[in-house]
């Protein structure tokens, strides 16, 4: 099984340069002017989509993710608290921006932000 998850952006080559910065591959069979596909791991995709093409695709609105967490989504990363920490200063030095407080507890060590569309991550450690 296979999870593509889809997020609209305002601007497709920005959002995807922006998460290329975090190690991502774009997935060229599965890019267009449209969407640009980026694979996160085994099984794993995100599928990056124009706000025009998202909005044909569910029928709906594009929220205003400043005033609302249409989702939450987490990356799982080895290399313990100083892979999270180099990753967010890359998020941070390509206008994403940090959201909250650091978790850091015996099990789990976190670091949450905001890309640029608004969208709420966390990329975390666990072990």
């Amino acid at each position: 099984m296979s999870l593509f998850v889809n997020l609209h952006v305002k601007n497709l080559p920005a959002s995807l340069g922006f998460f290329e910065k975090l190690g991502y591959t774009v997935d060229e069979q599965l890019t267009s002017d449209e969407a640009g596909c980026l694979h996160l791991g085994p099984g794993a995709s995100l599928l990056l989509v124009t706000e025009p093409f998202f909005t044909s695709i569910t029928g709906t609105r594009i929220p205003d993710t400043a005033a609302v967490n249409e989702v939450a989504l987490a990356l799982q990363v080895e290399g313990g608290r100083t892979r999270v920490d180099e990753l967010i200063g890359i998020v941070v030095a390509n206008g994403g921006t940090l959201q909250g407080e650091p978790e850091d507890n015996e099990f789990m060590y976190s670091r949450s932000f905001r890309d640029l569309d608004g969208h709420l991550w966390s990329v975390l450690h666990m072990g």
